[in-house]
């Protein structure tokens, strides 16, 4: 009994991961504009995300604009596209995996062991997909935090964590916690 609410708790952790890793990859909200000094009137807040820049002009307007070029991204902007891509793909496949074994364990009787097997790729699959996730997230993150107080970079370049940044962290935790339940049986 402990077996299946483990499953179904690792499903539920893994398709949820897997609708934030698509929310993040879609989201605009990786960099947000950031605001310091005395300047309280706030008309436009700026967002940057991977497919596209946003301008919210007083909260009532918001206008988006997808990049013009693929060929004048800058390379890790090009990696992380790639990264997430990869993670949404493999988190659809790891959570199908995972319905099927978690479906067939109880029926299979006679080949437990191709059951296991397959609730352990998909564990894998969770896990790597975790850490695919992980990789854009935290590298951005940790590039906006180095920007933010780095003396040398001008204020109206400084950008702060975006909605997306959290929720691919939530998303990547999910994931990971999926694999790791998954990997256990």
């Amino acid at each position: 009994m402990a077996c299946c609410v483990l499953q179904i708790t690792g499903l539920i952790f893994g398709g949820v991961g897997m609708v934030g890793t698509l929310a993040a990859t879609a989201m605009p909200q990786w960099r947000v504009s950031a605001y310091i000094g005395g300047n309280i009137v706030v008309f436009e807040s700026i967002w940057e995300g991977l497919w596209m820049d946003c301008i919210s002009q007083l909260g009532i307007r918001l206008q988006c604009k997808f990049y013009d070029s693929v060929l004048a991204l800058p390379p890790t902007l090009e990696a992380f596209r790639a990264l997430m891509c990869f993670a949404v793909v493999l988190s659809i496949i790891s959570f199908l995996m995972a319905i099927v074994g978690v479906k067939y364990t109880h029926r299979a009787k006679e080949d437990p062991q191709g059951i296991s097997i397959f609730i352990l790729a998909a564990g894998v699959a969770f896990l790597l997909t975790g850490i695919l996730v992980l990789i854009p997230v935290s590298w951005t993150g940790g590039s906006i935090i180095r920007d933010f107080y780095d003396p040398k970079v001008p204020t109206s370049l400084k950008r702060e964590l975006g909605a997306a940044l959290y929720v691919g962290w939530v998303s990547a935790a999910l994931l990971i916690a999926a694999g790791a339940m998954y990997c256990s049986f």
